[in-house]
């Protein structure tokens, strides 16, 4: 466990996953419109907090080198293995794809379940998971398969670098953003300081806060703001004019209960609206929106 300390200080827990399962269940009867994604990010909770729990140390890095590190950074994700850890690919294919198949089998749509089975029957998976790693580019199906398998792995073992490569990657491995939260501050009329979280490993790290994500810029002109203030009060698009992209980012002071990755699926709207204003998210969910 001691992986984790470096994870998140705003996380309210050592072990993140009970709240996820909570939250799913919660707004799985709260949202009809995201029932079907939520009943599979519920089915899949089980084998990824597994995997999380029996995630080996130390971490043995993929022996391919990635574009996500800085070459002269020592990544837990990048290198040659060595040290007596273990093979992360391997690993994934063995312990932990398993599980998410069954899963996806069990909760998913009939597309993805007879893409899932295709892939499994034919693919070369520990190169399929080496591919991820490295940001190779993949279709819809794989890069479903590979994260499931090797995000909660990632998590369980993540450990922030010093001085981390620039302000719009992941210090631990690398990723890009996958939304951001307003974090609690402890004080009723005052919002807490803004975090991205990494699509990768679930790391978070402090990013500024009128400043777009993929790009930096922090001209409020150039920032456009959409918001479904009814149905989800707590969340919003951030976008971008500049370089088009955008991002969903939560106010936990809105809902204290708020799980970000978690209600981020829910969201799906905003996501839609979104790409109407011809905006591309900086990196989608798990689900692939």
């Amino acid at each position: 466990m001691q992986a984790l300390d470096a994870i998140l200080s705003a996380t309210p827990a050592t072990d993140p996953w009970p709240a996820r399962r909570q939250r799913t269940d919660e707004l799985a009867s709260r949202y009809p419109h995201a029932a079907d994604i939520l009943r599979l990010y519920r089915a899949l909770l089980d084998p990824m907090t597994e995997a999380f729990h029996a995630t080996p140390s130390p971490l043995a890095a993929p022996s391919v080198p990635s574009p996500l590190v800085a070459p002269s950074v020592p990544s837990p994700l990048v290198g040659e293995g060595q040290g007596g850890g273990f093979e992360l690919p391997a690993f994934a294919v063995q312990h932990v794809l398993p599980g998410i198949i069954d899963a996806t089998i069990e909760a998913g749509p009939p597309v993805l379940r007879d893409g899932v089975i295709a892939l499994f029957a034919s693919a070369n998976l520990e190169d399929l998971m080496r591919r991820w790693l490295a940001d190779d580019s993949l279709t819809p199906v794989e890069t479903y398969l590979a994260r499931a398998s090797l995000s909660p792995l990632l998590e369980a073992s993540a450990q922030p670098f010093s001085p981390p490569v620039d302000p719009f990657h992941c210090a631990a491995c690398g990723g890009l953003p996958q939304l951001s939260y307003h974090a609690l501050s402890g004080e009723a009329l005052v919002s807490g300081p803004r975090y991205l979280l990494c699509s990768r490993c679930s790391h978070s790290w402090i990013f500024s806060r009128m400043t777009c994500a993929s790009c930096g810029e922090s001209n409020g002109t150039r920032l456009p703001i959409y918001q479904e203030a009814e149905r989800f009060p707590h969340a919003r698009v951030d976008g971008c004019a500049t370089c088009r992209r955008y991002l969903l980012t939560f106010d936990l002071r809105r809902d204290s209960r708020a799980v970000p990755i978690v209600d981020e699926l829910a969201c799906l709207p905003l996501d839609l609206y979104a790409r109407d204003q011809g905006l591309t998210k900086i990196a989608p969910n798990l689900m692939g929106n």
